[in-house]
């Protein structure tokens, strides 16, 4: 009998680049010009969320921008970031939260398992929890659901990491 093999889809990021990245945007807007002395604050509140505080929304985009390029120089996913909307704090300030994506919701799951059968390959698609466990004998069926995942990530709106491959 043919041993299968399996791999995990997840969506999850390193904590610790997390940490690192808004560490880099708090240095680069504590020396950068245009934000110094703005008042503005990044707060990372665990694993949870990033709430960006500054004096108005111009200065918010040019944080945003920081923030989204330093994720991704730590090879971190724009996508983790969930933005809610601009909302105004004390003292005439401005605050945007950004919800942190982690764990695959029940309709993204079931979402990505519909998509996994409909390629037709020789694969058992099965959600457990918040990831999708991908078995099948073949492991060039499993690199090729991987490969139809990677092209269309864009329609998941969330980030996807495959671990366990086995």
């Amino acid at each position: 009998m043919a041993k299968d093999c399996s791999f995990d889809i997840v969506s999850e990021f390193d904590r610790q680049e997390l940490l690192n990245a808004v560490d880099q945007v708090k240095r680069e807007i504590s020396s950068r010009f245009d934000l110094k002395d703005s008042g503005s604050s990044v707060d990372l509140d665990g694993d949870k969320s990033i709430t960006v505080t500054t004096s108005d929304e111009m200065k918010l985009r040019n944080i945003y921008d920081i923030l989204q390029s330093k994720l991704s120089k730590r090879n971190l996913s724009i996508r983790i970031l969930d933005p809610q909307p601009v909302e105004n704090a004390l003292g005439g300030n401005v605050r945007r939260v950004y919800n942190l994506k982690k764990g695959l919701t029940q309709e993204l799951a079931k979402k990505i398992v519909a998509d996994i059968k409909e390629t037709k390959k020789k694969v058992q698609p099965s959600i457990q929890g918040d990831r999708v466990r991908v078995s099948g004998k073949d492991k060039d069926d499993l690199q090729a659901v991987i490969q139809f995942l990677r092209s269309n990530e864009e329609k998941y709106d969330y980030p996807l990491q495959f671990t366990n491959y086995r």
